[in-house]
């Protein structure tokens, strides 16, 4: 399959592009800093683009099969527009070259749901926090992303995992339609459920949650690691 991958130089999205590799597909890795792009392969292509400029993401989504979408933004204060600009310039251009697949990164958070068997602390005190305060404006934007999809045409997927942190493997991970007790997913597992779903049509214009339950940090582990770095 020809997979175009934004936000390839994310965390994330070198998982994607490292596992799209790894099982056959023919990958576009889109990054504004190609030189920084640590993978090479005969059936990778780096190119320099921003996700901002919707005439560089048109001639990146020219002639491909699926689109992933791992855009990330570190948390602050400053209003935040890349997910829901980059994900308008995507669409657009996913409707000029007739790409229908699309599957995208949002979180679990979105689900708007209290975490299932979580402590009084998490549901009320830490996750609030970081949704309403910390990371509110990154919430805000990925929710404009996330209406944006809902309205297109596309054969869409929306991917909402937990918090963020690095594993060397893929595990096995949960996955549903609605919010999944945990409190974190990893990278890898993430990367395979985004390949599972864009490769396939079980969960078509629908919200996925992933959980990782296997090896998993503790919390203050990933917010001191995770939470304020562009990691996605």
């Amino acid at each position: 399959m020809k997979l175009v991958v934004f936000g390839a130089n994310g965390e994330t999205g070198r998982q994607v592009t490292a596992q799209a590799i790894a099982e056959g597909h023919t990958v576009t890795a889109v990054t504004r800093r190609p030189e920084d792009f640590p993978l090479s392969h005969q059936r990778l292509r780096v190119t320099g683009a921003d996700v901002l400029d919707p005439a560089a993401v048109e001639r990146c989504v020219a002639g491909q099969e699926a689109v992933i979408s791992t855009l990330g933004v570190p948390f602050g204060r400053n209003p935040v527009t890349v997910y829901s600009e980059g994900i308008t310039h995507i669409t657009q251009a996913m409707t000029k070259h007739g790409v229908r697949r699309l599957v995208c990164v949002t979180s679990t958070v979105l689900f708007d749901v209290p975490a299932p068997g979580e402590t009084f602390f998490f549901r009320k005190v830490l996750e609030p926090l970081i949704a309403r305060t910390v990371g509110r404006t990154v919430y805000d934007d990925m929710r404009r992303m996330e209406q944006i999809v809902r309205d297109g045409d596309q054969a869409w997927t929306i991917v909402r995992p937990a918090g963020l942190f690095d594993a060397e493997a893929v595990s096995g991970y949960r996955i549903a339609t609605s919010r999944l007790p945990g409190r974190f997913t990893s990278r890898a597992d993430l990367a395979d459920a985004l390949l599972r779903q864009v490769t396939g049509d079980g969960h078509l214009r629908a919200f996925v949650d992933v959980r990782t339950s296997e090896g998993v940090p503790s919390i203050l582990d990933v917010i001191r690691k995770e939470a304020f770095g562009s990691r996605k």
